[in-house]
């Protein structure tokens, strides 16, 4: 039958209808950014929802589930090629009927066909286009397809469609029932799975190790993601082992990467990815979800290394957030686009005539310091990074590190102003619980890593706006403005970032919101019988089948974060059903993470906590705030702080109380103290 889909037929297209703006579709009443840039398209797009899978019921048409999000270029540039052409909407209008979907509303509907089109030993990857039968079972897909394949690939279906009618549904079948596959049999977690132990964990991060690229850090591929979570986890793991190895390369990889393409030299922020291996051309589109977990990890990584290049990052992305992303209710926007005037980066580079303008007398230093060529370093222009370490340029320039920071600080200003002119990329104004966790979180360990009020400011202002706007009756909601219950990604993400802002403030109302979005979790997220989560809640709209996430991709896995929030919370609250989830998920995936250790690093994370006792540091007084900073600003990545006065409401502070008039710690191990102490350095002995 693939075969059959495969024929691709020559076809000369018609252009694009001038007057295409005329037409007005399903999608005109959307709220999603991406679907309404769809709303006009000659196709009768549908959204998702009971109006069209009735109609393709009713009707007995095939579906086109077409879906991407608003920053995706490929989507933008299949829709100009296919869904703005009038021969080709007349054909998918007649025989099919159209449904648009924007991924980041619905990733459990995206996440069940992305699991389809792989199974079919195809490539997935966005815009993702598949089509169904009326009961919603895919039988083909795929991504972008050229403006000259597509209409002959339309054509094909539909005669597959009539003409092997029945051997279609039955291939349908078939993949319909492979993505309700149980986890347990999918990846053979049988009951008989052990414990991980510290040899395995060796094991597995010397495969990563194999991995690295030593020219250029990250991983040695092209192109490059930064993927957080490897390096969150290797950074402890470094740590624990001390293996100065991976410490010296994680280091090295946050290095390259702040000083390539992929951050915005400018203007602060992180691209998606880089095209190349060098981290230099970037793939321009700017996530939330990818900002916020970099600040978490340079935070990390400056409390262990003290590099105050990171500082520099930190400050520099979070006045992005602050200026670009924040609305003025405190929530955090998805993304801005990779495209502005219909050219990618377009916005972002420079000509080497723009940094003359702007530099003065200190173009030489600047083109070199930023790597800018007269013919450019990217397609005739300038993508800027820098190829030395500040130290290193100031030596070989004959400057003090002060003057040229000072140098470099009136150039970037001055840019800055000059790109603000500029036609700017389209925003994704959508707010996403998840996405906002993630990026109070980052917010939060900036500020500890610092001190930086400009960090605890922000968070505040978000941490407010999550538990105010985006949980309502109890629940977590998926998107501001819209009734979506939130996924598993969401709670996960915001119930971690309310833990670390109760850990960074001691605002119990926080952590106990982050206790009852967890309990909520477990009463309608969890499966009893496999003992992991699933991505929706029991609650949600039953679709074809009901997914686990348990690989990490740019984002954690949602249940191996979930894993680290009920191993801490366990202890916070004095919640042993929370621990013992914990350990039993860690058991249940514990073949996979030594199987796929690059896609298991969170899990390898948790496990790491849970393999080596956890201290849980109680500070009790009247005035803890110098002995909360001295822990705040030391790289422990295994440890539970609560801090507060004598008698706070929480079971860790019971029989605990300020000894001599001074400030207190407590160091326990699973509810058993050392002898209380009043010094950092005292409390960190009984640590190790």
């Amino acid at each position: 039958m693939r075969r059959l889909f495969l024929i691709i037929i020559p076809i000369i297209l018609a252009g694009c209808n001038q007057n295409e703006m005329k037409h007005t579709n399903k999608l005109i009443d959307s709220t999603s950014p991406y679907l309404l840039q769809h709303a006009h398209n000659p196709v009768d797009w549908y959204p998702w929802g009971k109006e069209a899978l009735d109609k393709a019921l009713e009707e007995n048409k095939p579906i086109l589930l077409s879906i991407g999000y608003s920053s995706c270029h490929w989507c933008h540039v299949m829709a100009h090629e296919s869904f703005e052409n009038d021969t080709i909407a007349e054909y998918m209008n007649k025989h099919f009927v159209n449904i648009k979907l924007d991924r980041e509303e619905r990733p459990d509907i995206d996440n069940i066909y992305m699991d389809a089109v792989q199974a079919m030993g195809l490539r997935g990857g966005w815009p993702l286009n598949v089509f169904l039968t009326p009961e919603q079972k895919p039988f083909y897909g795929g991504t972008y397809f050229p403006k000259d394949n597509w209409l002959a690939l339309l054509q094909n279906i539909t005669e597959a469609y009539t003409q092997n009618y029945q051997k279609l549904h039955e291939s349908a079948d078939q993949f319909a029932a492979a993505l309700q596959t149980s986890d347990i049999q999918k990846y053979n977690l049988n009951e008989n799975q052990t414990d991980i132990t510290d040899e395995d964990l060796a094991k597995a991060v010397d495969a990563v190790k194999s991995k690295f690229d030593p020219k250029w850090g990250g991983m040695d591929r092209a192109p490059k993601f930064p993927m957080p979570a490897i390096w969150y986890y290797l950074l402890a793991y470094s740590q624990d082992t001390d293996d100065k190895s991976i410490e010296n390369h994680a280091l090295f990889t946050l290095d390259q990467i702040e000083q390539g393409g992929i951050y915005d030299q400018i203007g602060g922020g992180f691209s998606r990815y880089s095209v190349d291996s060098e981290w230099h051309v970037p793939h321009f589109e700017k996530m939330l979800y990818d900002n916020g977990q970099l600040l978490t990890l340079y935070a990390n990584a400056y409390k262990l290394s003290k590099k105050e290049n990171y500082v520099r990052v930190l400050k520099e992305t979070a006045e992005w957030l602050e200026r670009e992303m924040m609305n003025e209710n405190g929530g955090f926007y998805s993304a801005l686009d990779a495209d502005s005037e219909g050219e990618e980066g377009k916005f972002y580079v420079w000509s080497q005539e723009e940094v003359f303008s702007l530099a003065g007398e200190d173009s030489s230093i600047i083109c070199k310091y930023h790597d800018v060529r007269k013919a450019g370093n990217w397609e005739h222009t300038n993508v800027l990074r820098r190829l030395d370490e500040d130290s290193t340029f100031a030596a070989n320039w004959k400057l003090s590190e002060q003057d040229l920071q000072s140098k470099i600080a009136q150039f970037k200003s001055k840019a800055l102003t000059e790109r603000s002119k500029r036609i700017r990329p389209g925003l994704d104004d959508k707010i996403i619980a998840g996405w906002n966790g993630l990026a109070l979180n980052g917010l939060l360990h900036s500020y500890q890593a610092t001190g930086d009020t400009l960090f605890l400011d922000l968070a505040n202002r978000n941490a407010s706006f999550i538990k105010d706007s985006l949980i309502t009756d109890g629940s977590l909601i998926r998107i501001y403005g819209l009734p979506t219950q939130g996924f598993l990604e969401d709670y996960a993400a915001v119930i971690q970032s309310f833990i670390t802002y109760y850990e960074t403030t001691f605002n119990i109302e926080y952590l106990n919101v982050a206790g009852k979005l967890t309990d909520q979790v477990v009463e309608e997220f969890y499966d009893n019988d496999e003992k992991l989560f699933f991505y929706t809640s029991s609650e949600s709209e039953s679709l074809i089948a009901r997914k686990k996430e348990l690989f990490d991709n740019v984002i954690p896995s949602s249940n191996a974060m979930m894993a680290e929030n009920l191993y801490k919370l366990g202890s916070m609250l004095n919640k042993e059903k929370y621990k013992n989830l914990s350990l039993e998920m860690l058991k249940q995936t514990s073949s996979l993470v030594k199987q796929e250790a690059e896609y298991m690093s969170y899990w390898s994370y948790v496990t790491l906590m849970a393999n080596h006792a956890t201290p849980e540091v109680v500070v009790v007084g009247n005035d803890t705030k110098d002995i909360v900073k001295s822990f705040h600003r030391r790289y422990l990545p295994n440890m539970v702080l609560m801090a507060g006065k004598e008698g706070t409401a929480l079971p860790l502070f019971e029989h605990k109380s300020e000894m001599d008039s001074k400030p207190t710690i407590y160091v326990c191990y699973n509810k058993t103290c050392k002898r209380p102490v009043h010094d950092f350095d005292q409390a960190l002995n009984e640590m190790r």
